[in-house]
């Protein structure tokens, strides 16, 4: 990449190219964009920002934009939002939030309304979520989450609501999970996990059940992985990884397998990755990574093959396909 850049964001396109925003690298927040070409392998600086940010989120809409949102820069947590384009390479400010966040979720609805929810601000986790409509472009309060979080993890379920899990927070959110309905704007808490997790990672299988891996917790949950099945709102755990993980990244392949790879946790767990298989809950090691990384990208290509980008460690500008 033209920057170093850790907790950044990535975002797939719909002409195939990833849009890299923000992070922090070489001592600053950063304002910078830049887009990666599969067809060339190469970076290409695009328009910056409007604010800079880490810790932000980073969603595609239905219209091929791109809305970024919260974050921190410098000493301040943003409410601001704004929109990149990819026909021009312009990013535009948009609606601000009702409230200033970092370190929260952003999930695109089914009917294309943006879902933000917790998040961290002045040393206090969140309970609130908000929605952005990308026809009027404001945000509106939606129901507050029965626990405070900030690290947590969110996955829209194929019934079209958001399991949200786990998270630093109030007392119990470790362990906990809740459900949003986009219908009735409503959040109803659903069975707790077996390890209190934050800074984990949560996939959508194809069979439509969430695996949540690794995350760090006062019970070392970081090599234990489970499944959340909507059907019955409980958790059953499955197989352990074969490295402890926290503040890694897990991507769903073509072939329904998800690979899961850096992170800290252990002297190797930055560099290692391992697939797990859903048909036999098993994980198996895979090649390592050049770089040792966490707090970096992970974005599946149209081909299939894996990008990784920037994350603190050894490969803060460096990228590597999988």
């Amino acid at each position: 990449m033209n920057y170093a850049r850790s907790y950044h964001t990535a975002t797939r396109l719909p002409n195939g190219a990833v849009l890299v925003a923000g992070g922090y690298g070489l001592g600053n927040t950063l304002f910078s964009a830049e887009l990666y070409d599969p067809r060339t392998g190469k970076w290409t600086p695009t328009g910056n920002m409007t604010y800079a940010r880490k810790e932000h989120t980073a969603t595609i809409l239905l219209n091929g934009t791109v809305l970024v949102a919260g974050g921190y820069a410098y000493s301040d947590t943003l409410f601001s939002a704004e929109l990149y384009d990819p026909r021009t390479g312009i990013w535009t400010p948009t609606g601000n939030m009702a409230y200033a966040r970092r370190m929260h979720t952003a999930t695109l609805l089914t009917n294309g309304i943006v879902l933000v929810a917790g998040g961290y601000i002045s040393s206090n986790a969140l309970f609130t979520a908000e929605l952005y409509d990308p026809r009027t472009r404001i945000w509106t309060p939606t129901g507050n989450m029965a626990y405070s979080r900030r690290m947590h993890t969110a996955a829209l379920l194929t019934n079209g609501l958001v399991l949200v899990a786990g998270g630093d927070g109030s007392s119990g959110s470790r362990f906990s999970a809740e459900l949003y309905d986009p219908l009735a704007g409503n959040w109803t808490t659903t069975g707790n996990m077996a390890y209190s997790r934050e800074e984990h990672t949560a996939t959508l299988l194809m069979n439509g059940t969430v695996l949540v891996v690794g995350g760090y917790g006062p019970n070392k949950a970081p090599s234990t992985t489970e499944l959340y099945d909507p059907r019955t709102g409980k958790w059953k755990t499955t197989g352990n990884m074969n490295y402890p993980r926290y503040r890694h990244k897990a991507t769903i392949l073509t072939n329904g397998i998800v690979l899961v790879a850096g992170g800290d946790g252990s002297s190797t767990s930055g560099f290692s990755s391992e697939l797990y298989d859903p048909l036999t809950g098993n994980w198996t090691r895979t090649g390592n990574m050049a770089y040792s990384r966490a707090e970096y990208t992970e974005t599946v290509l149209p081909n299939g093959a894996v990008l990784v980008a920037g994350g603190y460690g050894s490969g803060a500008s460096s990228a590597e396909l999988y």
